[in-house]
């Protein structure tokens, strides 16, 4: 590990089958995906919003 560089055990990468579920029919992705970037790239989801990392996309949630 770099002199000075302490590792983050804030940010947790999610694992493979979090994104996925498999049923009898088929793979269901489990979280939305971009429609600028195309199906593979995740959008990241908050509470007010879905937001897409790669390019910047964002969509807000109406708020009931």
């Amino acid at each position: 590990m770099a002199k000075g560089k302490e590792k983050d055990d804030s940010k947790k990468s999610m694992k493979i089958h979090e994104y996925y579920e498999v049923t009898e029919s088929g793979v269901i992705r489990k979280k939305p995906s971009c429609p600028k970037c195309g199906p593979g790239t995740f959008m990241a989801t908050h509470e007010d919003r879905v937001h897409c990392g790669r390019c910047g996309y964002t969509e807000f949630k109406k708020q009931a």
